[in-house]
């Protein structure tokens, strides 16, 4: 396979993992916003905060988590602040720098959100895989596409 010109089996490929992902993310944002729940970000954010060592990362870090756009990390973590779901407070080894961390607030949220996460995952995802063994075949495939190097 040359690497400046994609066969069409390629291309095919490309196409349908993004329209893959579209529908199961609207589908997934749907499911948390009928049961009341901010969106999947919000997820996503907190629970990199609460992998953390210590619950928090610099802002930095967070956004190299989230592989989102550094002015998208600012606005959530203005969200998540303002909902008090994380907190801000200058970092110990750069006077200049921040940290984020996660309240008690965010831990709750997420624990409130898995359920139902989970619920549209395994009907959103799950429920379209003929079984385990295509999910880990699929789970592979995908590892070597986000695979870096």
């Amino acid at each position: 396979m040359s690497a400046t010109e994609p066969s069409e089996a390629v291309v095919n490929a490309w196409v349908g993992l993004m329209r893959a992902q579209q529908v199961a993310l609207q589908a997934i944002e749907a499911d948390l916003k009928q049961a009341g729940l901010p969106p999947l970000g919000w997820y996503d954010a907190l629970l990199e905060l609460r992998r953390a060592e210590g619950g928090a990362l610099r802002p930095l870090e967070l956004q190299q988590r989230l592989l989102l756009a550094q002015h998208n990390v600012s606005r959530l973590i203005d969200r998540l602040e303002e909902a008090g779901h994380v907190h801000r407070s200058p970092c110990s080894s750069d006077g200049r720098g921040q940290m984020v961390s996660i309240t008690e607030s965010g831990r709750a949220l997420l624990d409130r959100m898995w359920p139902i996460y989970r619920a549209a995952i395994a009907a959103h995802v799950g429920a379209r895989l003929d079984n385990d063994a295509d999910a880990t075949t699929l789970a592979r495939l995908l590892g070597q596409l986000a695979a870096r190097g």
